[in-house]
């Protein structure tokens, strides 16, 4: 299992919250701290990975459970 040292619950939120809560969160981490991204939002499989793209992070790994949770595990640059 990841090391996360942080994780966000943001299921039932909607676009753009789920993003704005993410980068919000993650700024206030030092670099190469792991974050773990829960959301409902299906707009989130879209705007969480240009999220890190812009932004330089890195997006570890993206799933989707069988309750239409999104999980993004994330690491800030």
């Amino acid at each position: 299992m990841d090391k996360v040292d942080l994780e966000l619950d943001l299921k039932g939120l909607k676009c753009p919250l789920p993003v704005l809560k993410t980068r919000k969160a993650i700024a206030g981490l030092t670099a190469g701290a792991r974050v773990r991204v829960l959301s409902t939002d299906p707009m989130s499989v879209i705007d969480i990975p240009h999220f890190c793209q812009e932004a330089g992070h890195k997006l570890i790994s993206r799933e989707t459970d069988g309750d239409e949770v999104h999980v993004f595990l994330l690491e800030r640059a």
